[in-house]
This record gives C-alpha cells, sequence and structure tokens, in this order.
C-alpha cells in the first residue's frame, strides 16, 4: 500500500506523502466484523460446534443452501423463486448450509460499512460477474475528491481494497477538501447560528458565480473563510466583465452584420495588438491545460479571470473601440472581429467546465450552425501545432512591459488627482535592461496614448531622473553591529547611485569595519528616491518611470475638452441614443471651457459623432447642467433625426 500511494497524483502532494502516508506507514489491523443489525451481512457460515467456517461468494453459492422456516422445515434456495432472495438480514440468517455432517449457520455481525464505501468501484458494475471489460477500462478511477477527513475512511478503504485484490491503487488522481467555515473562520454549525445556506446564496448570486468563487478564492485543500462579499467581488469583476465584453462585442458585430463564418483576415496581417491578443489567449489555455493536467483547480481558474480583466476587457478592447465603431468596412475591422470572436469563443469553451451555464449561454450566442450545439460538446481547448504557432513570447513580454510602465504612471496620476484624460507634457522611462528599454521604444505610441502624454522618452540612465539615498534598517542591522551601528550608519548614508546599484543588482553590498569586511543585503537597507525637476517618480523592480506633472495652459485647454466629450457621452446614454446616432450640441460655456470648446471644437465633434456644436442654447429647450472642474453650464443635446 505504501509503495502503490507513492503512484497517485495527489492534491496537495503533502497529505498524500504526510497524513495518509504515515497512516499507511503505521496501519492498524482492519476488523472488518460489526455488532449491528442494519447493513451488509458478514457472508461467514460458522459450523453449530465452532470447529469450521466458510465464506460464500456468490448469489450461486448461496442458492447451494437451505432455507430453514419457523416450523423448522427445510428448502433449498434453490427452489426458491429470485424474487424470494433477499441478500439482507433476517432472510440471510435463516439460510444453513448441511456440509461433511455438520450444520452451518451464518455469524450474527454485518460488515463495517467502510467496506461498502471502498467496494464501490467494482460493486457498482457487479464485478465479477459481469461487465468485466467495462470495470477494467474504468479502474483505477482518473479522479476522486473528498474532504480531508477521509483520510482514514474513504482514502484508506479505497486504497486498502484495491491494492489487496488488484495490486493497484482505486484512483490516480485525488483532490483533498478542507472545510468552509463562516466569515470569521469559525465551524457553521447551528448552534452557533453561522450557517450559510447554499440555495440562499444560489438564489441571490447563481451556481456559476458561487461555483467560480469556491474555486478561485483559494485552494480546496485549505480552510476556506465563506463571505458573500467575496462573491459579489467575483460576479462584478469576472462575470460583468465576461458578458460586458460579449456585449460590446454583439452590439457591434450585428450593427455591421459580422459573419464568423467568413474568410478571416490571414494572422499574419493583422494589427500586432491582435496577435499579442491571440498570442496571451493561447498561453493562457497553454498554463490552464498544464495545470488542469496536474488537478490544480485554482490555479486554472485565477489565469483565466486575471487575462480576461487585464488583457482582453482593460486592454485589448479598450484600445480598440474606434476599430470597431468606425463607419464602413475594411479589413481592419474584420481583423478586429474575427479576432474577439476568437478570443470569446475560446474563453466560453474553455471556462465551461467551471461556470457551465454562463459558457454554454455566451457560446450559444456565438456558435454557427456547424459548430456543436452545446459548448459541453465542444473539445477542450488545447495548444495544437496551429494555435502553438500564434504564440509570441517575445511579443507578450514587449507588451508586458508597456503594461506596466502604464500602471506605474496611472498611480501617480492618482497619487497626483490628475485625471487620464488631462494632457501631459511628458513620461521619461529609463532602465538599464536592454530588453525593457527596446520594448518602451517599440511601444512608445502605445504607452503614449495609454496615459496621455505627448512624448515618451526611453533612458539607459535611472540616476538622471533621480537621487538614491541609502538609509539603514536600523531594526534589522543594530543586533548585528551593536555599538558599531552609529560607524555602519554613516558608510550606509554615504553610498551614492553605484553602492546602491550594486546592492540591488547584485544582493548585496560590502562595507568595512575595523579592517573587517560585512556584507549588508537589500533587507538591511531602506532606498528611496528623490525626484529631480516637476517629474514624479515611481520604481519596480529594473524600471523607473518620472512623469512630468506639470501642467501648462495649452494642455489644460485640452484636458477641459476631453472632459467636456466625456459629459456629452454620458448624456448620449441618458437619453438612450443608439451608438451611430449623430447629433448636435448646444453648451453655454463660459471661461476657459469657451476657449476650449473654440480651440477643440473639431475634435470634439468627432469623438461625439456631433455635426454642430454651438455656445448659445435654443429657445424653449431644457437642458441639462453639467460639472467640469473649471465651471457648471447649460448643455442641451439632440439627435439629428428630430
Amino acid at each position: 500500500m505504501v509503495a502503490l500511494n507513492q503512484t497517485i497524483n495527489w492534491q496537495p502532494p503533502e497529505i498524500g506523502s504526510g497524513r495518509f502516508g504515515n497512516w499507511l506507514e503505521d496501519v492498524k489491523e482492519w476488523s472488518l466484523s460489526r455488532d449491528r443489525y442494519w447493513g451488509t451481512p458478514l457472508p461467514i457460515w460458522v459450523s453449530e460446534d465452532g470447529s469450521d467456517q466458510f465464506a460464500v461468494g456468490s448469489i450461486a453459492e448461496l442458492k447451494q443452501g437451505l432455507y430453514e422456516h419457523e416450523d423448522g422445515r427445510r428448502e433449498p434456495v434453490s427452489a426458491m423463486a429470485a424474487e424470494q432472495i433477499d441478500l439482507h438480514r433476517p432472510f440471510v440468517d435463516r439460510i444453513v448450509f448441511e456440509k461433511n455432517g455438520k450444520v452451518y449457520r451464518r455469524t450474527p455481525e454485518i460488515i463495517d460499512v467502510w467496506f461498502d464505501s471502498g467496494a464501490m468501484p467494482f460493486a457498482q458494475y457487479h464485478y465479477p460477474f459481469e461487465n468485466k471489460e467495462l470495470f477494467e477500462s474504468r479502474f483505477p478511477a482518473d479522479y476522486i475528491a473528498e474532504g480531508v477527513d477521509q483520510t482514514r475512511g474513504w482514502f484508506y478503504t479505497l486504497h486498502n481494497i484495491a491494492t489487496v485484490l488488484f495490486d493497484k491503487p482505486a484512483f490516480k488522481n485525488i483532490i483533498v477538501n478542507d472545510m468552509i467555515l463562516d466569515e470569521t473562520g469559525q465551524k457553521m454549525s447551528k448552534r452557533k447560528g453561522n450557517l450559510v445556506q447554499p440555495f440562499e446564496i444560489i438564489t441571490r448570486y447563481g451556481v456559476d458565480p458561487l461555483r467560480w468563487y469556491l474555486m478561485a478564492s483559494t485552494n480546496p485543500w485549505l480552510p476556506k473563510r465563506f463571505d458573500a462579499k467575496g462573491i459579489e467581488e467575483v460576479h462584478r469583476k469576472f462575470f460583468d466583465t465576461f458578458l460586458n465584453t460579449y456585449s460590446f462585442f454583439a452590439m457591434y458585430a450585428n450593427i455591421d452584420r459580422f459573419d464568423p463564418a467568413s474568410i478571416p483576415v490571414p494572422i499574419a496581417q493583422r494589427p500586432e495588438i491582435d496577435r499579442w491578443i491571440l498570442s496571451r489567449l493561447y498561453t493562457i489555455v497553454e498554463r490552464v491545460d498544464q495545470r488542469m493536467d496536474n488537478y490544480d483547480i485554482t490555479q486554472s481558474v485565477r489565469p483565466v479571470a486575471e487575462f480576461l480583466l487585464d488583457d482582453v476587457s482593460n486592454w485589448y478592447v479598450r484600445r480598440n473601440r474606434r476599430r470597431f465603431w468606425r463607419e464602413g468596412d475594411s479589413q481592419d475591422k474584420a481583423a478586429a472581429y474575427h479576432t474577439l470572436y476568437e478570443v470569446l469563443l475560446t474563453l466560453a469553451r474553455l471556462t465551461a467546465p467551471f461556470i457551465p451555464f454562463i459558457a454554454e449561454e455566451i457560446y450559444h450566442n456565438l456558435r454557427t450552425e456547424e459548430m456543436p450545439e452545446s459548448v459541453h460538446l465542444c473539445d477542450y481547448p488545447t495548444l495544437d501545432a496551429a494555435r502553438k504557432a500564434l504564440q509570441d513570447p517575445e511579443l507578450e513580454s514587449r507588451m508586458a512591459t508597456a503594461q506596466r510602465v502604464v500602471r506605474m504612471a496611472r498611480a501617480l496620476r492618482n497619487e497626483t488627482r490628475i485625471r487620464v484624460r488631462q494632457p501631459l507634457s511628458e513620461l521619461v522611462v529609463a532602465t538599464r535592461s536592454a530588453a525593457a528599454l527596446q520594448a518602451v521604444q517599440d511601444m512608445r505610441d502605445i504607452i503614449q496614448e495609454e496615459l496621455n502624454v505627448k512624448q515618451v522618452t526611453a533612458s539607459e540612465q535611472p540616476d538622471a531622473l533621480v537621487t538614491r539615498h541609502a538609509k539603514p534598517n536600523f531594526k534589522t542591522l543594530g543586533p548585528r553591529f551593536g555599538k558599531a551601528m552609529k560607524q555602519v550608519a554613516g558608510l550606509i548614508q554615504s553610498w551614492g547611485d553605484a553602492e546602491i546599484e550594486t546592492l540591488t543588482q547584485q544582493g548585496s553590498m560590502t562595507i568595512v569595519l575595523e579592517g573587517e569586511t560585512h556584507a549588508i543585503t537589500p533587507e538591511e537597507v531602506e532606498i528611496s528616491d528623490e525626484a529631480k525637476g516637476d517629474l514624479m517618480v515611481s520604481r519596480e523592480g529594473n524600471l523607473l518611470v518620472g512623469l512630468n506633472v506639470h501642467i501648462t495652459p495649452e494642455l489644460e485647454v485640452e484636458g477641459i475638452a476631453r472632459e467636456f466629450v466625456n459629459r456629452i457621452q454620458n448624456l448620449r446614454k441618458d437619453i438612450k441614443l443608439d451608438i451611430q446616432d449623430r447629433i448636435e450640441i448646444y453648451a453655454a460655456a463660459t471661461g476657459k471651457t469657451a476657449m476650449a470648446l473654440e480651440k477643440m471644437g473639431s475634435y470634439i465633434m468627432v469623438e461625439t459623432l456631433a455635426i454642430r456644436l454651438e455656445r448659445t442654447l435654443p429657445d424653449g429647450v431644457s437642458p441639462t447642467e453639467i460639472n467640469l472642474d473649471t465651471e457648471t453650464f447649460p448643455v442641451y443635446i439632440r439627435s439629428v433625426k428630430e
């Protein structure tokens, strides 16, 4: 049993090698009999003188006995009708055998019910009496799952019986579940009043969000604190994003009568961002396949959620909206449709085992006539040669660097409370990594658009942006150097860029104290950056970004225009205009806002699909007050259909 256990893929492995493995190493004798009435009768017949016993192994053998009536009369069991024969007590207790001049009666015990559970792999097929090929094709089981308390229960009885009978494990893979606790970490019980009713949760949130939450929140073999707020967050971040992304695609695809069965634009002819999202898609498919093969459920679903939110929704769709709502047909628009269609269809198939209902709904809305009727009849996505060819690790790496730069710079905007709609003059990205530097240069236009800056500069000299300062961590260094700490502090504080760079890149920096050399680690030093000029700076790993936050009058005007466009787009939604409707805009703005409308009028009209932009209101209309940081003023818009 110990040797066979080592062939099983346990999740987590430490349960198999530890709790279960230790139990096997010191296994106790298993008494199969129980002194109870209800249960599977122990099929052992003992002679009345107690000198002999034998086991009955089949109904055919049982029919060789005699049924003893209450009046003492005996008749062959084989002469009885099939429906009269009952394999339970009290019927079997009245069957006796006569052998070699002795009478044998069944021992009164029943079999331990754990034996019943451990026998289920073959008992369910009535093996060995029938279904031999069926049983052998399905044994050992590919996978089982149960609670951690079953290490001495079901897991053990399955393993024990399979080892004795077949010299094989009963299962190849196993996921061990731990307890679901309340939100404070307490065990749920009626007495404590902290029970969560599953059907109330399902009614409120749906089964798919509950299922995804349980899989994504923590590994199943860890205790899980159940908090309904977590389901709400999963619903908002993952499910709303999935459905909104599909709705975005469907809305424009219906307008343009997109046919997914049409000949797609060759991948090589699609824009770089299309090739990137397809590469990311099949990298995620590969990762999910690998982790599913290893029965690592949590690490299978998390990458899907991150991909959908960070790469598909917040990056690809947001950056490509114009390609979808641009009027007319073009190869570029067709490429965008085919790319997003492939992403959504693959995600529906990829998530089907985890969220079967929502995946089915999205698949049903995307499928063409030649596809299987249900997503659950489709092959699961795998990385075949054609999809492998779509992977471009170098492109993914470059785009990841761009995303990282954008995230860091947006954090600086948030820190200074400058909205992304407000243009800024320059972003400087400094790094000593040649690969990162090249990525910034290659992705310069994307970074510039994402951050709404006029210029992106890539630099090999981080020290041109900041002055770095080193300060000793007295909590870690004090116990180490004691009375010499003051001298050590002086040495560390004297470090310049070169010494700090050595510390961060090589993992240590040496100091000489009274003739002895000591290695100082990054954990023992606090490093800070002091920005130069008008820059706000942020450092992460090998990247340093500097954002010029000085807003010139020209930049301010452009920012006001962008804020105005945002308010007009919201008004369009409020009055339920179709996305392709043309409008007229009337805005009674003054001061800086009026200046922005005059200078940026063409931009505003293009962005809002306006054919007219006036700075006085028509008579007899009911305008809407809108608020910009510069002023509050009335605005009226109407469709040109009116």
